[in-house]
């Protein structure tokens, strides 16, 4: 769970920087590479954003209110 957590944190990341361009320069990174907003490597790129989105929202629902991005103390001790 902590790499499909540290995946979404940086997809979101990604996202963020992405509408803040768009927002301050009026520049989409991510249309400029797919070479327009509509296409099916954009699509597939805002969905996943989307995706990791709800995913950051959801897991720390599931793992009582806790976001882990590193392996717990336990779990590097035992090796």
């Amino acid at each position: 769970m902590v790499i499909a957590n540290v995946i979404a944190y940086i997809l979101v990341l990604i996202g963020a920087v992405n509408w803040g361009m768009y927002g301050i320069f009026d520049f989409n990174l991510v249309s400029a590479i797919f070479r327009g907003p509509r296409t099916v490597g954009a699509i597939v790129v805002y969905s996943l954003i989307a995706l990791a989105a709800l995913w950051l929202i959801v897991s720390p629902l599931i793992t009582d209110g806790v976001l882990r991005l590193q392996g717990s103390k336990r779990s590097e001790e035992a090796h």
